[in-house]
């Protein structure tokens, strides 16, 4: 993991499962309906229960860029924040990215929630290069001004994308304040 200081927050770039953080809220990247299928959303249904699922539908559709708040139902997390990264095509955009991202830190801050952990958003199933999607991502949450968040985390799946994540956000960033030695900016 990395952690780099942005101001009033902290971003942190880990390997891991998002089902699993034990944060504010999670982010699951969806569709503009808010059905559940496959990938992150799949993995948070599966873990949290249908009620997740059943919840966000109820507040859509939505055009896509907004983003809902749900329970989180079994998971650790408190919420989940359902980002439209997508409409029913299941093709993303930077604009829809950047749009989903500020969108779910601004509905964080609605509710006072002070961590949030996200997936690379629209790099599953709707196919956004990741690196594309990362310097989107840490710009949006570089740019925004937080005033009850304190901590973003940015949740990879499997080491390569963590490293390819962790060489972007050093890239925007620079020197993080600490990571694993590992890492291609560590040291």
């Amino acid at each position: 993991m990395l952690a780099f200081d942005l101001r009033s927050l902290t971003l942190e770039v880990a390997d891991g499962d998002l089902a699993a953080e034990r944060v504010d809220a999670v982010v699951n990247a969806a569709n503009n309906h808010f059905w559940m299928g496959a990938g992150v959303a799949g993995a948070l249904k599966a873990r949290g229960g249908v009620e997740i699922e059943a919840d966000a539908m109820a507040q859509g559709p939505v055009d896509p860029g907004a983003c809902v708040i749900t329970a989180a139902g079994r998971l650790p997390a408190r919420h989940v924040i359902h980002a439209a990264v997508m409409g029913q095509d299941l093709r993303t955009s930077s604009d829809l990215i950047a749009r989903a991202t500020m969108c779910s830190l601004a509905l964080a801050e609605t509710h006072r929630l002070t961590s949030i952990a996200f997936p690379a958003l629209g790099t599953g199933v709707g196919g956004f290069p990741l690196e594309r999607c990362a310097r989107i991502m840490i710009d949006a949450i570089r740019d925004h001004e937080a005033t009850s968040l304190r901590l973003v985390r940015l949740i990879l799946f499997g080491d390569a994308a963590y490293r390819a994540v962790a060489a972007v956000a050093g890239e925007r960033l620079g020197t993080p304040l600490d990571g694993a030695p590992d890492c291609p900016i560590s040291g």
